[in-house]
């Protein structure tokens, strides 16, 4: 075991000061008021990046590098629909959720209906979404630990982290890690930013890093039967020799001059690098079928919009290229017309098909062959990539048949992040910190801005990561493309030792930073539902406020204790996708109960209820037996690969369990609406009127003064 003590003592500092300013605010922590909602008192700038370094989980700040590196384009979905989450909760539920003065979602559940039924069900999904979140942050600390110390199995880095949390909630509640998760967000900032300034200085900025993907060669031609740029017919050339049946993802970039654009793909009858016998003569031609990859970049000349003129026209386009006595000769032909080649062009074709590349990386750009595992470049720079195109493959679709399928996917994880964001219990209840709405509205925008400027960083990580590090597509589990953030900056040392341990050490003491405070805003929630909703309001309703504090301490070491033992069980899955995840769920249930609850007086308790159990159990079950069938514990994967739509319905349920649990909440309530809340009028003036008037009430009478 090799420990490097830059990366040792980084971490540890993160984890030292974490529990010290964990002990410090505890101090401060005396009563109920405090550990459920630090006594509403905390101010805008506090809670923006006490927010902000709580959604930033370990999915933000290693899941979606790890993510944009294995899956490329199709990753990019998830940093910006994060952000965009917060524009909904800004417009629509951050103010009314505040003004209505509670202290969980199950307060607010029972007090906007009257119903202590609906709180125990709510309490439910409080539960469920905060373990289905907690799992990638399990998985985020044990990938971070096996990094640091490596042999170190992947469970002990999750019993070590999730224990150390456990302790910092138990002490202090919501009050103990405000500053703690604000003082995180900072840590996760500089950490994220300041390795990537030095990484692009060294090696290449991010459009250099960027362009060498779709330019330079792969190592791996084939495999893939989708998520290509598009399908060719490969006319039967002589000269190549020919495979049993045409391969059209055998896709071959060339970066040519300016003669013919800068953006042209070559198709082949064959693998360009397959060995082939030099034995062209002057006059012996070698043909190969051209096509036009990109029409929108790079045509700078005439001679090339003909050619895309003719690719249109005829389709695939044949090139013959060959030696002559005033050097090399070539045209281009379609459907019986033919073009000239420049004798650059042609000789670059020629230089080619006889395996040698005629191109070189762009200076500073250092780029090595990529693994079989690694997705193609045509494949990774497209926005149907290997993440939408996962239940196609496994069905064997062509490209065309697996469009519908690759949007459908998409266009459901847009609605899972963006509505899930405003769904998250964990974030949701730091609303009651604020002492009024108007500055819960404040917050909620500047935590747009906080985590919008985060959010440039990881995707550059994931791009260098494929360019410089490709061996992490080998990995699997806590070795695999999930730990590009902390593994990156170490190749500093072969120029600069030791700045690229200290560097990774940032990035790892970053990485803590992030699983730490959202498990600690995760269990915070958990708990607060546990002995706020269920012991405090179900189990002992006459119970004191230092009994619910005692059992807010007992609850947090039981939910830290659980979330541990699943986050041992998850190590296959992608940080990122586990979230996905997380999300989905939150969207079918919270968020429409949220929304319509704050907006429409004509809700029914019975009516919220019917949406909320209906779309997110639903949800809830589809996203379980996907992921039995990945961990294999269900033997579906040829049902899978039998009937990909359901596949894709069943992973990303948001696109049909968000609308249906909506519809029901209306046609509930609508069958329902004698049993309206008699002071619905009210209530509505509660969650929707400016402070000023004094409207706002506190739900949560007994803690509303002194505790």
């Amino acid at each position: 075991m090799t420990i490097d003590p830059y990366i040792l003592t980084f971490s540890a500092l993160t984890i030292v000061v974490t529990i010290f300013l964990g002990f410090w605010a505890a101090r401060k922590s005396k009563t109920a008021h405090d550990f459920y909602v630090a006594g509403r008192s905390v101010s805008v700038g506090w809670n923006a990046s006490a927010i902000s370094g709580e959604y930033l989980s370990a999915a933000s700040f290693m899941g979606v590098a790890g993510m944009v590196m294995s899956s490329g384009y199709d990753a990019l979905w998830y940093p910006v629909c994060y952000a965009c989450g917060y524009l909904f909760l800004l417009l629509f539920i951050a103010g009314p959720l505040r003004r209505f003065g509670a202290y969980t979602i199950p307060d607010f559940a029972e007090g906007r209906y009257d119903s202590p039924v609906f709180r125990k069900i709510a309490v439910v999904f409080v539960l469920f979404i905060g373990f289905f979140y907690t799992m990638p942050q399990m998985k985020g600390a044990g990938t971070t630990l096996a990094y640091i110390f490596p042999g170190l199995p992947y469970w002990a880095g999750v019993v070590l982290v999730g224990a150390v949390i456990t302790l910092n909630v138990a002490l202090g509640g919501m009050k103990g890690i405000t500053l703690v998760q604000a003082f995180q967000y900072w840590a996760k900032m500089f950490a994220i930013a300041v390795p990537i300034f030095v990484l692009m200085a060294v090696y290449g900025d991010y459009g250099k890093q960027l362009k060498a993907n779709g330019v330079l060669p792969n190592k791996n031609f084939g495999g893939d039967t989708v998520g290509q740029s598009s399908t060719v017919t490969l006319p039967g050339e002589a000269g190549f020799h020919r495979p049993p049946a045409p391969r059209p993802d055998a896709v071959f970039l060339q970066n040519y001059p300016p003669e013919l654009g800068t953006n042209v793909a070559q198709r082949f009858d064959r693998d360009p690098f397959e060995q082939k016998s030099p034995s062209q003569t002057i006059g012996e031609p070698i043909r190969a079928p051209l096509l036009a990859f990109d029409q929108t970049q790079g045509l700078r000349t005439g001679y090339s919009s003909k050619i895309i003129a003719l690719h249109k026209q005829f389709g695939p386009i044949s090139a013959v290229v060959y030696p002559s006595a005033s050097g090399m000769t070539g045209s281009v032909s379609a459907a019986g017309i033919s073009m000239p080649l420049p004798k650059t062009v042609a000789g670059e074709i020629w230089d080619s098909a006889m395996h040698k590349p005629v191109f070189k990386p762009a200076e500073g750009i250092k780029r090595t062959p990529l693994p079989d595992k690694a997705p193609k470049d045509s494949v990774w720079i497209n926005p149907f990539g290997p993440l939408t195109t996962k239940a196609a493959k496994a069905s064997k679709l062509s490209v065309e048949a697996s469009k519908p399928y690759c949007l459908l996917y998409t266009y459901s994880l847009i609605i899972a992040l963006v509505c899930g964001t405003a769904g998250l219990p964990h974030i949701l209840v730091r609303f009651y910190t604020n002492p009024d709405g108007v500055a819960a509205k404040r917050t909620t925008m500047w935590v747009m801005i906080l985590i919008g400027v985060f959010y440039l960083f990881p995707p550059v990580f994931g791009v260098l990561g494929r360019n410089l590090l490709p061996e992490l597509y080998a990995g699997v589990g806590a070795k695999g493309t999930d730990k590009i953030v902390l593994e990156l900056p170490r190749l500093l040392n072969e120029r600069y030792a030791p700045l690229g341990s200290i560097l990774s050490g940032i990035t790892c003491a970053g990485a803590f930073a992030a699983f730490m405070s959202t498990f600690s805003g995760l269990l915070v929630s958990m708990t607060g539902a546990l002995a706020h909703d269920v012991y405090g309001k179900m189990l002992r309703p006459k119970s004191t406020p230092d009994q619910r504090m005692r059992a807010f301490k007992v609850c947090t070491v039981v939910v830290g204790g659980v979330a541990i033992l699943l986050g041992m069980q998850v190590e296959p899955f992608q940080i990122n996708f586990m979230v996905g995840q997380a999300f989905a769920i939150a969207a079918a249930s919270y968020f429409p109960l949220l929304f319509m609850s704050a907006w429409w007086r004509g809700m029914t308790m019975k009516g919220a209820a019917t949406g909320m159990l209906a779309g997110g159990l639903l949800a809830l079950a589809g996203i379980s037996l996907t992921s039995f069938t990945d961990l294999k514990w269900l033997p579906l994967d040829g049902f899978w690969a039998a009937h990909p739509l359901l596949r894709i319905l069943c992973e990303q349920p948001a696109i049909w369990a968000v609308p249906l649990a909506i519809t029901l909440m209306v046609l509930v309530s609508k069958l329902t609406r004698l049993e309206i809340p008699s002071d619905i009028r009210m209530k509505m003036l509660v969650l929707h009127a400016p402070e000023e008037l004094g409207l706002k009430q506190e739900y949560v009478q007994e803690h509303a003064v002194g505790g």
